[in-house]
């Protein structure tokens, strides 16, 4: 399997305090790997190392093979919260990366409107984020993540703020995005349901500063349904993780 995204001994500190040490992760093509952990424990701070927003004090980023350590605009990040601009319009917002790459608006806004029923947004792109569902937020801060580029995807717990029912949906309709649009994904989650039932692999992340002390390997099929959550290997999953980190 080939590998598209990886990181070599990453360390990276806070006011001289080391915040992650040693961070080796893989990301193959066509994969979706979880990270996990305890809050504290670095996540985000990888993240942005990966993303080129920070800086590692030691330790390489490369992306099929090439090195861009330190280099913005290469990966695709999603963070936290969608980030949408509340005083444009969804077809405006989702085309802004199109127009910072220099594409011109109405080519931008064009090209952006095509993928909008791909996404399961037709239809909105005249309408303003204060008037769509949190689902629907979710999928155009995806679109807009997507048209940066990059066949690789960094997600910051994309569906946290969302409820249990829309959050089930959005699980499936992402998995058949990656297949279709043919990406790659690393993912953090808090949810340890949420990592068995979308990774392909799991990274647990522990301590201060945080390490990468344990790799799961999810060997079922997907897309995975909802009886999968009471099936016994679920449950041993959800166990040896919980070991892991201790809870």
């Amino acid at each position: 399997m080939k590998t598209i995204l990886e990181t070599k001994n990453i360390c990276k500190k806070y006011q001289g305090q080391p915040v992650i040490e040693d961070i080796n992760v893989k990301l193959h093509e066509g994969e979706l790997v979880g990270l996990l952990g305890m809050s504290g424990s670095g996540k985000s701070t990888l993240f942005n190392v990966i993303s080129g927003l920070l800086i590692p004090e030691d330790g390489h980023v490369y992306l099929d093979e090439a090195e861009i350590t330190g280099r913005t605009g290469i990966i695709s990040y999603m963070q936290q919260k969608d980030l949408l601009l509340p005083h444009k319009t969804v077809i405006d917002n989702v085309s802004l990366p199109l127009i910072l790459q220099g594409v011109k608006r109405n080519q931008a806004r064009s090209q952006a409107e095509k993928l909008l029923p791909l996404f399961g947004l037709e239809g909105t792109g005249e309408k303003y984020p204060a008037q769509l569902s949190g689902g629907m937020r979710q999928r155009a801060a995806l679109l807009r993540t997507h048209l940066f580029g990059s066949h690789v995807t960094l997600l910051d717990e994309p569906f946290s703020a969302l409820d249990a029912l829309t959050k089930r949906k959005m699980h499936q309709w992402y998995l058949e995005l990656m297949s279709q649009l043919k990406m790659s994904t690393l993912f953090i989650t808090h949810d340890i349901d949420e990592a068995i039932l979308l990774s392909d692999r799991i990274y647990i992340m522990t301590g201060i500063p945080g390490r990468i002390e344990h790799e799961l390997i999810i060997n079922e099929d997907k897309p995975r349904h909802l009886e999968f959550n009471t099936t016994v290997s679920f449950v041993n999953y959800k166990k040896q993780i919980l070991e892991w980190l201790h809870l």
